[in-house]
C-alpha cells in the first residue's frame, strides 16, 4: 500500500463480553455467549438460541448516562458503547482535533424500536416519533453526537459484510487525504423482523451453531457493536501514537449469484480474497491465521472452503477458525467484532478455537483450528460476506 494505515483504537460489546478485555478473556477461555432469548419478546423464545447481549437498553442508557426520556434504539446504544470504548483506548481528548469521520454499519438499524409500536402508529400518534429511529442513517448519526463528532457521517449497509466495507471505505478516505483520522465498524441488535426473516430463510440451527462441521445445521443470530479508530501515518507519528495492527489489506467483490446464497465456486469470496491479497502485496504465504466468515450454514461453509482452496490450495490452506460459535452471526457487526478478534489474535500469539466442531466436511480436506492454539501471527486474513452475493476480505498486519 502507498500509506499504511494505522489502528490505533478498538471498542467492542458481544454476547461474551462488553468491552475489549471481556471478550478476550472469552474467547481465550471457550465461554460462548449462546443463550435462550431473554432480552425481548418473540414466540420463538426457549427454542431459538441466539447471541444476546444480557443488558436491557434501560442498563445501556444509564451506562452511558442518557437523558432517559428518548428514542435511541438498541442497535445505536450498542454502538455508542463500544464507539466510546474504541475513541478512548486511541487515547483521543479531542474529538475534532484533526479531520475526523465516522463510517457506521448496520443492518438492522431501529427495527427493534420501529417493530415494537407496529400496529399502534395510526391510534398513537405520539408514537410515531419513533419512525425517524428506523432508517440504517440514524443510528450512525446518534453515535456521532455521542461523541461529539462534527465532521463526516456515513453509513453503510451490505448485510453481513458491512462492516469491513465501513473499514474498507475509512482507509480509503485516508489514503487520498480526506480525513485524517476514521472511526469505523458497525453495530446491530436483534430484532424479531430478523429472528423470524432467518427462520424463514430456514438456516437457524436448533441448537449451537457448528461452523465448518459436516453435520451443520445452521447459524445462531447475534448482536454486537465494534468500532476500529484508524489513522494516517502522519497523525500516529506526530501524536506519538501507539499501534494496535495495520489495516495492510482489504478486497470487496460481488458474484451476482443470488439474493441469499454464495456461489457454488465461491467466486465472490475468491475474488475478495485476491484483491486483499493483491492491495497488501502480501504472498499468500505470508498468511498466519484467517478468521473465516464461518455461519455454520451448508451454503456458505462450503462456498467459503472452496474459495480458500482456490486462492490457497488444496493442502496449503492457512489455519483457520470461525469465532461466530462465541458470538453468532452479528450481521452488520460481525466484521467489525472479527477484526477485533482478530487484532487480538496477533497481540497475544493465539489462534482462537472453531467451537462444536467434530466431524471434518466431506467435500473437502480442511479442518479448523478446535482448541485454543499459540502461535505467533503476523498477518490475519479475515472474511465477511454478505447477502445480495457481496463479498469483503480484510488483511491486518503487526506491521
Amino acid at each position: 500500500m502507498s500509506q499504511k494505515i494505522a489502528i490505533t483504537g478498538m471498542g467492542i460489546i458481544s454476547s461474551i463480553g462488553n468491552n475489549v478485555e471481556e471478550n478476550f478473556i472469552s474467547l481465550q477461555s471457550g465461554k460462548h455467549g449462546i443463550s435462550d432469548i431473554e432480552m425481548f419478546e418473540t414466540r420463538h423464545a426457549g427454542i431459538i438460541k441466539t447471541g444476546e447481549i444480557k443488558l436491557s437498553n434501560e442498563e445501556l442508557v444509564q451506562q452511558l448516562q442518557l437523558d432517559e426520556d428518548n428514542n435511541v434504539t438498541r442497535t445505536s446504544l450498542l454502538g455508542m458503547v463500544a464507539a466510546k470504548e474504541a475513541v478512548e483506548s486511541a487515547g483521543i481528548s479531542d474529538i475534532n482535533g484533526y479531520k475526523t469521520g465516522l463510517i457506521s454499519s448496520t443492518s438492522v438499524g431501529g427495527m427493534d424500536i420501529t417493530e415494537k409500536y407496529f400496529y399502534s402508529y395510526e391510534d398513537f400518534p405520539e408514537e410515531q416519533k419513533y419512525i425517524d429511529a428506523h432508517d440504517a442513517g440514524n443510528s450512525s448519526l446518534a453515535i456521532a453526537d455521542y461523541l461529539g463528532l462534527q465532521g463526516m457521517v456515513s453509513t453503510i449497509s451490505t448485510a453481513c459484510s458491512s462492516a469491513a466495507n465501513a473499514i474498507m471505505m475509512g482507509a480509503k478516505l485516508i489514503k487520498n487525504g480526506v480525513l485524517d483520522r476514521v472511526i469505523v465498524g458497525g453495530t446491530d441488535s436483534l430484532s424479531k423482523f430478523t429472528l423470524n426473516g432467518f427462520n424463514t430463510l430456514m438456516i437457524l440451527t436448533d441448537s449451537y451453531n457448528t461452523p465448518f462441521d459436516n453435520n451443520r445445521k445452521g447459524l445462531n443470530l447475534g448482536e454486537a457493536a465494534a468500532f476500529l479508530v484508524l489513522e494516517s501515518e502522519e497523525v500516529v507519528k506526530k501524536e506519538n501514537k501507539k499501534v494496535l495492527a495495520y489495516l495492510s489489506g482489504y478486497g470487496n467483490a460481488n458474484d451476482a449469484h443470488h439474493q441469499t446464497a454464495s456461489s457454488e465456486n465461491g467466486q465472490g469470496a475468491f475474488l475478495a480474497m485476491q484483491q486483499a491479497l493483491k492491495i497488501s502485496g502480501l504472498e499468500k504465504e505470508n498468511i498466519d491465521y484467517i478468521n473465516v466468515h464461518g455461519t455454520a450454514t451448508p451454503n456458505n461453509d462450503l462456498s467459503e472452503g472452496i474459495a480458500m482452496i482456490r486462492i490457497f490450495g488444496e493442502n496449503q490452506v492457512p489455519e483457520f477458525s470461525s469465532t461466530k460459535a462465541f458470538t453468532g452471526h452479528t450481521l452488520a457487526a460481525a466484521a467489525g467484532i472479527e477484526a477485533v478478534f482478530s487484532i487480538l489474535a496477533m497481540q497475544n500469539s493465539v489462534i482462537f478455537p472453531n467451537l462444536n466442531f467434530k466431524t471434518k466436511m466431506e467435500e473437502f480436506d480442511l479442518t479448523p483450528v478446535t482448541e485454543l492454539k499459540e502461535k505467533s501471527i503476523n498477518h490475519v486474513l479475515s472474511n465477511s460476506f454478505g447477502f445480495g452475493g457481496n463479498c469483503s476480505t480484510l488483511i491486518l498486519s503487526k506491521s
